[in-house]
């Protein structure tokens, strides 16, 4: 295997510990210099004359004599050493002073041990002149580093106009369409853009023009980022990657000279690729907010309609770009000669979501005995991202538990936590609370069995999750693109179950019904106001949704009719209601046997799997 050395780039924790480092050691030369230049010592020598000296050499009282320099430090034979001094004034040897002018015999001077100690002529300049080249020293490296740090700032504020794109040279972190599971149109529309980055000339000699922008659209975490980079890896050419957050800056005109250092680094790299993710940050209408046309914003958007449309016919270069907002973006952006080339990715269907689970599940070690369909059947309307995420929660479950291969146990109750919260097993329920949770679940369950129009119950259970109390889980068997009227009604019962049970049963009601009711009452209106199913009312939509964009994101409903209709409308949803609220009466009371049965299962149990269910609706 080829080993590839990487620069590592430094560490701003690193650099700023050097830099005190540095700091500390000149602090402590400069300390240590200010006391080289001040005696410390507790005990002063006595001062005393040389005939003094003279006289004690002769009565053999001197232990030692170190001349040092002008100085000369004595040394007593006595209990406490005693240390005296005398200045040598000019003589040029002590010795010869005090047997040839003092007359003592050389045994006596021989006997007091006399060291010199005269310092050399580099000692006495280091210690003339030593502490103030240590303080020119300790000034000049201060003033360098000040400097450096001017220096550095300058340079950044020179590259303040660069571009902060990731680069990824060809072939490195290479991904291709092999790692993108599902999206088989979106690969199909992507491959002539990868043949004509491999072969240009197969294009340009039949005067054909590729399409210079893709827009990616959908919904987040549905691989957008991850296709661009596949189409990279397939042509096997630079990729530029930027947010379209990185133009935007404090200062106008930062954004526009971003755009252009980046146009100009991938026209230098031709072919390549250029992406721009969430493109809807900069290339919203102009003229929707504050500032007009000297806009940060739109300044760094009319840059890239520059760029964008001043490309050469021979400029390799395709500026790919993603959003989940294509209703927001300018029009100037999606024209023909700009991003005139729109690719949809919807959700994966059961078919992608089991292609998606197995990509991700190839570095985890999942049992064998796991159904993968089984787990996209579970996970209808999950994204790419969430499809990782939920094995990610899986393995995370694993470890916990401390077990080394993941089980389905472990992805099906990731799926719970994933859409509901996780499992709070410390949220113990009163006695009565239990039953009541029970029969409510069991209500919603019930209804879901017999409605031909619902959805399979799948599991029922009393263990709480996020904010309920307890959760039927009712999944489709198959992926729909369409809702039929009977559909939204049976739904609408089935919601109303629980209701509808507590009252039958407990002959009262409590405030576990809360998100049931409001989302039945959703779904009523909506059938009135949004679908045209009601016969009272007709294929009328009512009420439409405007967008303004003023100092951020501000949506409103316009009322488009008068106060008549809206009491005709509210009549309607109320009629719709009460008429399931009476279905979902009738049944639960016909069927009381079961319902009685599924709760007492609930409370002994707490939660009952979708072969359980079956067998006790079939007993």
């Amino acid at each position: 295997m080829k080993k590839i050395n990487k620069k590592l780039p430094k560490s701003p924790i690193k650099n700023d510990l050097t830099k005190n480092l540095l700091t500390i050691v000149l602090l402590f030369i400069f300390i240590s210099a200010l006391f080289s230049m001040t005696d410390l010592s507790e005990e002063k020598p006595v001062e005393i004359s040389m005939s003094q000296l003279v006289q004690q050499v002769d009565e053999e009282k001197v232990k030692e004599i170190i001349v040092k320099d002008d100085k000369v430090e004595i040394t007593l034979n006595d209990e406490n050493n005693t240390k005296q001094t005398v200045l040598k004034g000019g003589i040029s040897s002590l010795e010869d002073e005090l047997i040839n002018v003092h007359k003592l015999s050389q045994e006596k001077v021989y006997k007091a041990n006399v060291i010199n100690k005269d310092k050399t002529g580099t000692e006495k300049f280091l210690i003339a002149f030593g502490p103030s080249l240590l303080l020119f020293l300790l000034v000049g490296v201060l003033l360098w580093m000040m400097l450096g740090q001017a220096q550095k700032q300058n340079g950044q504020a020179m590259s303040f106009g660069k571009s902060k794109a990731k680069f990824l040279k060809p072939g490195e972190k290479k991904t291709t369409f092999k790692d993108v599971a599902g999206v088989k149109e979106a690969k199909e529309e992507l491959l002539e853009i990868v043949d004509f980055l491999k072969n240009p000339k197969k294009f340009l000699n039949l005067g054909a023009r590729i399409p210079r922008g893709v827009l990616l659209l959908g919904p987040p975490g549905t691989g957008k980022t991850l296709l661009a980079k596949a189409v990279a890896g397939e042509a096997n050419v630079p990729f530029f990657n930027i947010s379209g957050s990185e133009f935007v800056e404090m200062f106008v005109g930062v954004g526009a000279s971003r755009v252009r250092d980046l146009f100009k680094n991938a026209q230098k790299h031709a072919p390549s690729i250029l992406f721009i993710d969430e493109i809807d940050a900069v290339g919203r209408h102009r003229g929707a907010g504050l500032g007009g046309g000297h806009d940060e914003r739109e300044q760094t958007l009319n840059q890239i309609l520059v760029e964008m449309d001043g490309f050469n016919t021979e400029t390799n270069v395709i500026v790919m770009a993603a959003t989940n907002r294509p209703d927001v973006l300018d029009p100037a952006l999606l024209r023909p000669g700009r991003f005139d080339r729109r690719i949809i990715l919807d959700l994966p269907d059961i078919n992608d979501r089991e292609a998606i689970l197995k990509v991700h599940a190839k570095n985890k070690p999942i049992n064998k005995n796991v159904n993968l369909r089984k787990i996209a059947e579970r996970t209808p309307g999950f994204s790419g991202a969430e499809l990782f995420n939920l094995l990610n929660e899986a393995a995370i479950l694993t470890a916990r538990e401390n077990k080394k291969i993941i089980d389905e146990k472990e992805i099906l109750d990731s799926i719970e936590k994933v859409m509901m919260g996780p499992e709070k097993k410390s949220n113990l329920l009163l006695k009565d609370e239990k039953e009541i949770t029970a029969y409510h679940e069991a209500g919603h369950a019930l209804l879901g069995h017999i409605l031909p129009k619902t959805d399979p119950v799948h599991k029922v259970s009393i263990v709480s999750r996020g904010r309920a109390a307890g959760y039927t889980l009712n999944l489709p068997e198959e992926d729909r693109h369409f809702h039929s009227k009977l559909e939204f009604l049976d739904n609408l019962v089935m919601l109303l179950g629980g209701y509808t049970a507590e009252q039958l049963v407990f002959n009262d009601l409590t405030t576990g019904a809360s998100n049931d009711l409001s989302r039945a009452s959703k779904i009523a209106r909506e059938l009135v106001t949004k679908y045209g199913m009601s016969e009272k009312i007709g294929p009328v939509v009512f009420g439409q949704h405007n967008e303004t964009v003023f100092l951020g994101k501000e949506i409103h409903e316009q009322r488009t009719y008068s106060e008549k209709v809206a009491a005709d409308i509210d009549a309607e949803v109320d009629r719709i209601i009460k008429e399931a609220l009476k279905r979902s009466v009738d049944l639960i009371k016909e069927n009381r046997g079961k319902l009685n049965k599924i709760a007492k299962e609930l409370i002994e149990k707490e939660t009952i799997e979708k072969e359980e269910f079956a067998k006790l609706m079939d007993s």
